[in-house]
């Protein structure tokens, strides 16, 4: 069966093109290596990247608002969003290799949900909202497990918002050949109180309980000293034992606390 191919002038068109085993192509870092391996067979491909005004990035005294269609080199080389939120430009900046970051998109990084990219962190860990073009799914709503969000099929993520926090900052331990995160950690202290977010080391980004109630009691490194992470449930591959990546988080959420106080 060949693959159909669409190239769509506006989100509305792109909706009414998904059907049956149609899927939306963004930068397509994912998808197309997919297809390449016989993973992922769409019976059409609805490429989002002709339509105007997804890449756009919007900062307020509030929030940043990335468009879904941004690239990663985008934001991390946005000057706006390095004075509101320098976590973020920084996360931006250390996703996978140049290619990468030139052509990976963060709504397609949020709609795949890789158990080891680094926007869930930053997605999760700041509070943000996935707008799409049907409604607004807090953070804490949106990634349900491995590759699995609540984004229903025919829904197309147009935007994130994220608020901006009083401090915050992503500390990263990459797996040197794909530089995928064996563990990253996304430290963020807001109005609403901290919160701390773990991708990497589990089936699906979450949040670290224990962390976020120690930082609340005192927003500083030493705080995270002897703070314990519970192995079981945690990845366990030839790059890390479950044990050692449970040892990483409160390591790497250390160091992510001692940058946000710089």
């Amino acid at each position: 069966m060949e693959t159909q191919y669409h190239r769509p002038a506006s989100v509305a068109e792109a909706a009414k093109l998904l059907a049956g085993e149609a899927r939306l192509l963004a930068g397509g870092q994912s998808l197309v290596a997919a297809i390449k391996l016989g993973l992922a067979s769409p019976s059409s491909l609805v490429d989002l990247r002709g339509i105007a005004g997804l890449d756009g990035i919007r900062v307020d005294a509030q929030r940043v608002s990335v468009g879904a269609m941004a690239t990663h080199a985008s934001v991390a080389a946005s000057k706006e969003v390095a004075r509101a939120i320098p976590a973020l430009a920084q996360l931006a900046a250390g996703i996978g290799d140049r290619q990468v970051r030139a052509c990976g998109t963060i709504g397609g990084s949020l709609a795949n949900n890789d158990p080891a990219a680094c926007y869930p962190a930053a997605v999760l860990g700041l509070g943000a909202s996935v707008q799409t073009d049907q409604r607004q799914i807090a953070a804490d709503d949106f990634f349900l497990g491995m590759f699995e969000t609540a984004l229903r099929p025919s829904e197309i993520i147009t935007a994130v918002h994220f608020p901006i926090p009083e401090r915050a900052a992503y500390e990263k331990f990459h797996q040197p050949a794909s530089r995928f995160s064996l563990v990253g950690v996304m430290v963020a202290k807001t109005g609403g109180g901290v919160r701390v977010a773990v991708t990497g080391a589990g089936s699906c980004v979450f949040r670290c309980k224990a962390l976020e109630v120690a930082l609340t009691r005192k927003f500083a490194p030493e705080s995270c000293d002897g703070v314990p992470v519970d192995a079981s449930g945690l990845n366990d591959d030839l790059h890390g034992s479950a044990a050692y990546r449970a040892h990483l988080i409160p390591v790497l959420a250390k160091r992510a606390v001692a940058r946000a106080l710089g």
